[in-house]
C-alpha cells in the first residue's frame, strides 16, 4: 500500500466533508492526480463514508441465522457438556472468542459489500465536484482530434473520443479524474445548459450494463471493447439513455 502525504490528511477529510473552498478543492484534485497514496486514501475514506450513510446498514439477519448466532454467543447459559471443547478444537475458542465471531458474522450480514452502488455515488460526487470547483476540463476543445491525443501518456489505455454536436451533445473537452483510487479518462459533453460527464476506464471482470439514479442524477453504465463507461448527468434519464446509444454507435465507426 502506498503512503499518504501527512500534510494532506486534513485536506482529504475536508474534501470528503465538502468543506474545501473551490480553490483549495482544485489544488487538492491536482495533487490527487499525481499522488497514488492520497488517491487510494481518499477512495477508501469515501467508500467507507458512503457505506455508513447507505441504507445497506439496516439489513436484518434471517431469523434462523440470528437464532444460531445467539446460541453461539450464549456461552454462560450453555451446559458444561456443550462448553467442553471437542477433540481437536482450539483451546482458546471459548465464549469470548465465539461472541466476537458472532458479532462479526452479524456485522457482515448487516453491512454487505455493494461495490456498484458505492461507485455510482462516487461518479455522482465527481460530477458535482467538477461543477462546483470550476475544474470541468483539463483540455477545453470540441476538436476530438485534440482531446484524444491529450490522453496519451497520461493513462494506460486509449478512450474513444467522438463529437456528438450534430446529435445535440457537443463535446466540451476532457480531463483526468479518480474512481476507486484509479485514474480514469473523463469526456465532458453538453446537453443544452446541462453537463454530461462520461468516465471511462478498463473494464473490470464483473462489469455489466445498468441504468441507475442517485441524488437526482441519471446514470448510464455500459461496456464495450474492453472498456467500461459511466455517464452521469441531471438531464432526464431517457435523454441520457439516448446519449449512451449515440455514443456507442459513433465510437464503433
Amino acid at each position: 500500500m502506498t503512503q499518504t502525504c501527512p500534510d494532506r490528511a486534513l485536506a482529504l477529510q475536508a474534501m470528503l466533508d465538502d468543506e474545501l473552498d473551490p480553490l483549495a478543492s482544485a489544488a487538492l484534485e491536482d495533487h490527487l492526480r499525481g499522488c497514488a497514496g492520497c488517491r487510494e486514501a481518499y477512495a477508501r475514506a469515501k467508500q467507507l463514508s458512503i457505506l455508513l450513510r447507505g441504507s445497506e446498514m439496516h439489513g436484518i439477519a434471517p431469523a434462523h441465522l440470528r437464532a444460531r448466532i445467539e446460541a453461539l454467543a450464549g456461552g454462560e447459559a450453555a451446559s458444561p457438556a456443550r462448553r467442553r471443547p471437542r477433540p481437536g478444537a482450539m483451546p482458546w475458542l471459548g465464549g469470548g472468542a465465539i461472541g466476537a465471531l458472532a458479532a462479526s458474522l452479524a456485522l457482515l450480514l448487516a453491512v454487505p459489500m455493494r461495490p456498484e452502488p458505492i461507485l455510482a455515488d462516487e461518479v455522482v460526487s465527481s460530477q458535482i465536484r467538477s461543477l462546483q470547483s470550476g475544474h470541468l476540463v483539463d483540455v477545453e476543445t470540441s476538436d476530438r482530434h485534440t482531446v484524444k491525443p491529450w490522453f496519451n501518456g497520461r493513462i494506460d489505455f486509449s478512450p474513444p473520443v467522438v463529437d456528438l454536436a450534430s446529435q445535440g451533445f457537443p463535446l466540451v473537452g476532457g480531463r483526468l479524474d479518480v474512481l476507486e483510487g484509479r485514474t480514469v479518462a473523463t469526456l465532458v459533453f453538453k446537453r443544452r445548459l446541462h453537463t454530461i460527464n462520461l468516465f471511462i476506464r478498463p473494464k473490470p471482470a464483473s462489469a455489466h450494463d445498468a441504468a441507475l439514479a442517485r441524488q437526482g442524477y441519471a446514470i448510464e453504465k455500459w461496456s464495450a471493447d474492453g472498456l467500461e463507461y459511466w455517464a452521469v448527468s441531471d438531464i432526464p434519464a431517457h435523454e441520457l439513455s439516448n446519449f449512451h446509444r449515440i455514443f456507442a454507435e459513433e465510437s464503433r465507426k
